[in-house]
């Protein structure tokens, strides 16, 4: 049994500085996207729950993978 993922209090997106982001297109898709990790990581955590996995080890992983993943963009 999937549950619903928690409402998201999707944040103001800013640029590197610091400005906020006003073209509405993109903080559209933002959270879209942000929404969509949201549903993804639930269903991850639900799964590994389901399969006997420690809770707080799934997060960890999950913290690492959010922090190991690299800016292509970066100059």
């Amino acid at each position: 049994m999937k549950t619903k993922t928690p409402e998201l209090a999707f944040p103001i997106w800013r640029a590197p500085n610091g400005e906020p982001v006003t073209c509405i297109e993109k903080i559209k898709v933002l959270n879209e996207n942000l929404q969509e990790i949201s549903e993804l990581a639930q269903e991850a955590l639900e799964d590994a729950l389901l399969m006997g996995c420690d809770e707080a080890q799934v997060r960890d992983v999950m913290r690492k993978l959010v922090e190991a993943l690299r800016n292509p963009y970066r100059k």
